[in-house]
């Protein structure tokens, strides 16, 4: 029987089926991992003083690629298309967020990148935003010279390995993890772009999703925005028509668990340059926490959940195995918790504080710094291999 992906294909089956192993794990019958929920308050309390740190008046923005185009306090992304009108500059952020955020599915540890305008050195996440930012801007992604911010689905089809390789820095002595998945996922997008004209025009281009929208006329829902993502983009997962599911016995039926984790930061990542250009978007809470390293390695660094075999950590353990889709799964139900405690310590309410900003303000960054303080790399809790189009 074929799973029903009109039900996979959406943020509400993330939760719902997330849930579903959370269930399982409350009675104890998760099969790698235990609950310990009297930890969650620890949990709750490093995430709202990292927040009062990084954001002392909790003005705090979306978690979303954004973010890290400011990495080193160098605000880059009033850079995108500098002088273009309203439309074409909506157009060019989109084109960004959109190759940005599929290209930052984990560096790996050693990775490095030596941003040449500013003479600093980032890795991780903000070192591929920031990468990947000066590689649009350099023309990377274009298919007209004169007009490097953008991404044409010409361009990305046939994008040379070695191109991308130099912008990102990629070398024998700077690996970055899975860049041959990346090179393919980026030639892919650029195909299914080209062959679908209703969604992304004629010529092909990323960002003529904004006008897509824009036909629609009102606001969009955020939830409405992932599922086109998920439609429009499902061909180019490797194997994965379904995108970034797994699979787990508490589930019954076809046993799939969805978390689209890409795909709905990508969503994140897209509300600014929709607001900015006067689209507004509504329901930001419809989509789910992210099932990520940082966010789950804040739930297992702080003992919230507890691994049933200690081997686990040393193992490297592949992406869709079902211990992975279990921590992933409890990580998606308990941001939920933690956003509700986050909220009621800061005296903020959903619609002031959405988890889009708990994330941001938030457990990624609590992830990250409580990952530091138990190894001194910051390397997630457990080595997951990583192909480029996932993490």
């Amino acid at each position: 029987m074929q799973p029903d992906t009109n039900d996979i294909l959406t943020a509400a089956a993330v939760r719902e089926r997330c849930g579903l192993v959370y269930a399982a794990a409350e009675r104890d019958e998760a099969p790698h991992f235990r609950l310990r929920p009297e930890r969650l308050d620890t949990a709750a309390a490093l995430v709202v003083e990292v927040t009062r740190r990084n954001y002392p008046d909790l003005d705090v923005p979306f978690h979303s690629r954004w973010r890290h185009f400011s990495a080193g306090g160098t605000e880059r992304a009033g850079l995108v298309a500098l002088g273009a009108d309203r439309a074409e500059t909506a157009r060019a952020r989109i084109d960004l967020a959109i190759v940005s955020v599929l290209l930052d599915a984990g560096a790996g540890a050693g990775w490095r990148y030596h941003e040449a305008e500013t003479g600093q050195v980032f890795a991780r996440s903000e070192g591929l935003g920031v990468a990947s930012l000066r590689a649009m801007q350099q023309g990377l992604f274009s298919d007209d010279p004169a007009r490097p911010w953008r991404a044409d689905a010409a361009a990305l089809a046939a994008l040379p390995s070695s191109a991308l390789a130099r912008a990102m820095q990629y070398r024998d002595d700077n690996s970055l993890a899975g860049f041959d998945g990346r090179v393919e996922l980026l030639r892919r997008l650029g195909e299914v772009a080209r062959d679908n004209p209703a969604v992304f025009g004629r010529p092909a281009r990323l960002g003529n999703l904004y006008d897509y929208w824009s036909r629609q006329g009102g606001p969009i829902a955020a939830p409405d925005i992932l599922r086109t993502l998920l439609i429009a983009l499902g061909p180019i997962w490797p194997g994965r028509p379904l995108g970034d599911c797994g699979r787990h016995g508490a589930v019954p039926g076809d046993g799939l668990v969805p978390f689209h984790k890409l795909s709905q930061w990508l969503s994140y990542s897209l509300v600014e340059p929709l607001q900015d250009a006067d689209i507004a978007v509504t329901a930001l809470d419809g989509l789910t926490g992210l099932a990520e390293y940082r966010n789950g390695g804040l739930f297992l660094d702080l003992g919230v959940i507890e691994a049933r075999d200690p081997s686990l950590a040393s193992r490297r353990l592949d992406p869709i195995e079902e211990a992975v889709v279990e921590w992933r799964a409890l990580t998606v139900a308990l941001l939920d918790q933690l956003a509700e405690k986050v909220r009621r310590a800061l005296g903020k309410t959903a619609a002031e504080f959405p988890l889009a900003c708990v994330l941001e303000g938030g457990s990624w960054a609590a992830g990250r710094e409580i990952a530091l303080v138990r190894r001194p790399d910051g390397r997630p809790p457990l080595n997951i291999a990583s192909d480029g189009t996932l993490f």
